[in-house]
């Protein structure tokens, strides 16, 4: 059921105007997360790293803005009924905004999830509502990816249509339309470079189409796990990858996607698991902030386009999520001792 225009209207009316308006349900909630000056990176660095909390969001990641964007875009194309069923294929956070949506709104939302995300992911979608299918992990090229199983499982059901996070441009859109005009309301514009990691494109892509049109000086850092083939993309023009991450999930990819393809990227830096790992760790123990890996990969990218800009600028990146998905690996001493990088996080914890 959708808030009624009078109700709303009754609202708005009795919201004081100095006040935080009343967000009109989960939808309405999405977005207009604050900038979080992150207090050690940037005294360290002599500049203003500063981090977009989008782990505030109400779905607690920066994928309900893709979400929120991709659903709302079937609903006005009428491609998305009443009753209908929307069908993902998602590492786990977009699918986490999704059946949130779906829940707010009347659908059926089904989840189709590589089998290599933390479990923690899959257990919380099927507790919100989501019938959840984890398939096997393969590449990208093969037909059972978990890309290309989303659209036939979509099309085997009546009433349904795939979100294609990946390629649906609406995911871009949504950035365009509100990451980014955040970002240059909140620094009044005085921001020299925005860093980010990509996995379906959508933040980077729309932000720095975004932020680029506002001053095309600023720029557009592309921060890439090993592993993933864009960092050469950007440096080279070449798809290739070296390499590999054992920390992070939904991010670092082989392709251009459609969200990322034809927008200004100015360069891109390369961070390895220990930077990811120290990173994160010491956001939690330093900055007070528990985060997941891109978080981590997002702020070590950060912190080295800071000390190549030199002291007095202003660096914006992005704190995706929580940490709350990855304790059973990222923020399990077990799990990181197997992959030799528990090291690095006792590290980070004892420098205090």
């Amino acid at each position: 059921m959708f808030p009624c225009p009078e109700g709303i209207a009754r609202l708005r009316e009795r919201t004081h105007p100095h006040a935080m308006p009343i967000r009109l349900g989960f939808a309405d909630a999405v977005g207009h997360t604050p900038l979080i000056r992150l207090n050690r990176f940037s005294d360290e660095t002599g500049c203003e790293i500063l981090g977009k909390a989008e782990f505030l969001n109400p779905g607690g990641s920066v994928k309900d803005r893709a979400a929120r964007g991709i659903l709302e875009d079937f609903e006005r194309k009428g491609l998305l009924k009443p009753g209908g069923t929307l069908v993902e294929g998602t590492a786990g956070n977009t699918g986490i905004g999704f059946v949130h949506l779906c829940n707010a709104r009347g659908y059926r939302c089904v989840i189709v999830m590589p089998d290599n995300q933390s479990p923690e992911k899959s257990a919380l979608l099927r507790t919100l509502g989501a019938e959840v299918q984890v398939v096997k992990t393969v590449p990208y090229a093969d037909p059972n990816h978990y890309q290309k199983v989303a659209p036939r499982v979509a099309a085997e059901i009546e009433g349904a249509v795939c979100g294609n996070q990946f390629d649906n441009t609406a995911n871009r859109d949504a950035h365009y339309a509100t990451t980014g005009p955040e970002i240059w309301q909140q620094t009044d514009g005085a921001i020299d470079a925005f860093v980010c990691a990509t996995g379906t494109g959508g933040t980077m892509g729309g932000v720095s189409r975004y932020l680029k049109e506002q001053d095309d000086e600023v720029r557009c850092v592309l921060a890439d796990p090993m592993g993933s083939a864009l960092y050469n993309w950007v440096k080279t023009g070449e798809l290739k990858s070296t390499g590999s991450s054992a920390v992070t999930e939904g991010i670092g990819i082989g392709r251009v996607t459609a969200n990322l393809d034809g927008w200004p990227i100015d360069d891109a830096v390369q961070v390895e698991d220990p930077e990811i790992v120290t990173a994160a760790y010491r956001l939690l123990h330093e900055e007070g902030l528990f985060l997941g890996g891109t978080s981590g990969t997002n702020v070590a990218a950060a912190v080295r386009v800071a000390r190549m800009l030199g002291p007095g600028h202003t660096i914006v990146t992005v704190l995706c999520d929580g940490g709350h998905k990855y304790l059973s690996r990222f923020y399990n001493p077990e799990w990181l001792a197997q992959k030799g990088l528990a090291e690095y996080a006792s590290a980070a914890s004892r420098r205090l």
